[in-house]
């Protein structure tokens, strides 16, 4: 195998999957494209190329090649799968739909009917495309000679898991879901005993906070704290266009690093259109600043917890009381902080549930006939409330996604309270602080967020220090 060639073709394929996704993702087109573009790129991903980059001490590269090649072997689900999510209805509205019906519905009854709804659709449409994905991952990680998937990204994707679950499980320990209550119910309305799942994304949404997040603010907002640290990639594409089909996920789609970055947010109102844009910017940022002579692996690959990281760090702001009075003239930010805190507590302890969990389902020889279950139960006893069977599946991540979360909340702390020392509390507002994050956003992903880290300030990246944060 020739490398030069191999990263080449690779970012080929990147490019095009990536546009195609984008496209689909934006609402602009129905179907996917995947079983044409995994056709024409074939070569890329074989049992022989996972091995030989293997071999060689490639590690992101015998990654890519090794999703490739579950990607390539499951890329008609993939098309099926993307076709339904645009195509499928919930009681008269786009399924993508449903998840926006359902944040902006006051009543909790019909809250839980949509989202009941919703999961059933799931079931039965998408769930058996899941499972088979699901089955044929593991069947390739065993082809490849691991015990598991598990095994699998612990030695291609650098993470050791089973650290990071001991971290994730003193932060379970020593957290309490119930911290969140008082803000549920002055929210919601409605006791946290008798709150339940569906009533979550109500909540997430937060639309007491709207009137101090108009609509007429947002993309202005985060123009003016470009501007302010700097910063002026130009491979920036913003596409905040609402479409009937459009995901309801914001997402982030580096066609072309550095020079072709979209960034795409749905319109649900309020508060998450801004903390959405600055996530996504996070990323947009971060690859449109890569230097274009880094090769094909430091610019797409590596370790996503760092881009997740600079995302959760401009996230941030949204409930940073100085950057809210200066960006939105908010005089008092104690609301906003308050929701922030009850938020971040579900959120860290949903996520150290489902590292949990999809350390059973990709696991040696996991029992999926169990699975639903013990989803339930994991993610019951870490949210404190009633939590669904029925996206036991449709909730997991590909390749372990969840421990680069979990890792990239850890980085974030410290890389926000290193900003803080060096360039005081409202760094957001200093050129400097942006040229620093220019510099680190440089590197495109060359290093993983230890080594990041521990470059930048010399501690440790430990997500049980979460706890004291």
């Amino acid at each position: 195998m020739l490398l030069d060639d191999y990263r080449r073709e690779a970012e080929e394929f990147v490019s095009a999957l990536d546009r195609d996704y984008y496209l689909q993702g934006s609402g602009q087109k129905e179907d996917l494209d995947v079983e044409d573009i995994y056709e024409r790129h074939a070569g890329l991903f074989t049992h022989e190329a996972v091995e030989e980059l293997r071999a060689e001490g490639r590690h992101e590269l015998a990654l890519f090649a090794a999703q490739g090649l579950v990607g390539r072997e499951t890329r008609t689900e993939q098309a099926e799968l993307a076709r339904l999510e645009a195509t499928l209805e919930v009681e008269g509205m786009p399924f993508r739909q449903a998840a926006v019906a359902q944040a902006n519905e006051p009543d909790p009854a019909r809250r839980s009917e949509l989202e009941a709804a919703r999961l059933a659709t799931t079931a039965r449409e998408l769930d058996p495309l899941l499972v088979t994905m699901l089955e044929r991952s593991h069947a390739v990680a065993e082809e490849l000679g691991f015990e598991s998937l598990r095994e699998l990204v612990e030695e291609l994707g650098r993470v050791d898991l089973g650290r990071l679950h001991q971290q994730t499980e003193q932060f379970l320990a020593a957290t309490d879901p119930r911290d969140a209550a008082p803000r549920l119910e002055a929210e919601l309305g409605i006791a946290w005993g008798d709150a339940r799942r569906s009533d979550l994304p109500a909540f997430f949404r937060a639309p007491s906070l709207d009137d101090l997040f108009p609509a007429d603010r947002l993309l202005d907002a985060y123009e003016e704290t470009r501007a302010a640290l700097g910063l002026s990639a130009p491979g920036v594409r913003l596409d905040a266009v609402p479409r009937p089909t459009k995901s309801p996920r914001a997402f982030c789609a580096p066609v072309h690093v550095p020079d072709e970055v979209y960034l795409v947010i749905p319109r649900l109102g309020g508060r998450e259109d801004y903390e959405a844009l600055m996530h996504e910017a996070g990323h947009a940022e971060h690859f449109a600043h890569a230097d274009r002579e880094l090769p094909f692996e430091h610019r797409y690959l590596g370790d996503n917890s760092v881009t997740e990281g600079y995302a959760f760090l401009l996230q941030h702001l949204v409930r940073d009381a100085g950057w809210l009075h200066a960006r939105l003239g908010v005089e008092d930010a104690g609301e906003v902080e308050a929701h922030a805190r009850a938020e971040r507590i579900l959120f860290l302890r949903r996520y150290c549930a489902k590292l949990g969990y999809e350390l059973e389902l990709h696991g040696p020889a996991p029992d999926l006939a169990a699975m639903p279950a013990l989803y339930s139960e994991r993610l019951s006893a870490a949210s404190g409330l009633p939590w669904p069977e029925g996206s036991w599946i449709a909730d997991v991540d590909a390749f372990f996604y969840a421990a680069r979360y979990l890792r990239a909340w850890a980085l974030e702390e410290l890389l926000r309270t290193e900003l803080v020392r060096r360039f005081g509390a409202e760094w957001w507002n200093e050129p400097e602080a942006g040229a620093l994050l220019s510099e680190l956003w440089r590197e495109g992903q060359r290093r993983d967020a230890d080594e990041l880290l521990t470059g930048l300030t010399g501690a440790e990246l430990d997500f049980s220090k979460l706890v004291s944060a």
